[in-house]
């Protein structure tokens, strides 16, 4: 047995029957849930029960990470576009119209990642122009993060269902 076979079996291509992807699913999206736009959520309810300090802390990040996420977007904005666009439709093409399993898993665990993405601009910038402080950037943080969770769980609904699917039918065919 070469290493080829041996990471092979190690990493099992047939991605919706290995415990490691859901694994990565999930914590892909806690990750995602946890950190609003990159401030940490535990954070934000201890600034939000206790003030002061943690308050500012808050407040702080929020800016910080505002300013960096859309500095990226305007410097590098139409490069990552254009890289995005060409990976997702790579894994696309890949996992759907060739049945390549390991794109359709990585498409369905891009693909909302991107749309997460494009929703926190979508947050920087709308704190960007507010400039809310206290409640109303907790307010904003909140809405955040519960679009990032329920894009969330209608991912891992569809990622499970396309996975169930995928294994059934691997099973039922023999495959």
């Amino acid at each position: 047995m070469d290493l080829a076979d041996t990471i092979f079996e190690v990493i099992d291509m047939r991605s919706f029957s290995n415990l490691w992807f859901w694994i990565a699913l999930a914590v892909v999206w806690s990750t995602a849930s946890h950190w609003v736009l990159g401030v940490p959520w535990d954070l934000v309810t201890r600034a939000k029960r206790k003030g002061g300090e943690a308050e500012q802390d808050v407040e702080d990040l929020c800016r910080v990470y505002v300013r960096r996420i859309l500095h990226v977007t305007e410097v590098s904005g139409l490069v990552l576009i254009v890289l995005v666009s060409f990976v997702l439709t790579m894994l696309a093409i890949l996992g759907f119209g060739y049945g390549v399993e390991f794109a359709q898993a990585l498409f369905l665990l891009a693909a909302p990642m991107t749309i997460v993405g494009l929703l926190s601009i979508r947050s920087a910038r709308i704190i960007r122009r507010e400039e809310p402080l206290g409640e109303d950037l907790y307010r904003r943080l909140q809405i955040h993060r519960m679009s990032v969770q329920f894009i969330g769980m209608a991912s891992i609904f569809i990622t499970t269902m396309w996975g169930m699917f995928t294994n059934f039918s691997l099973g039922v065919l023999g495959g």
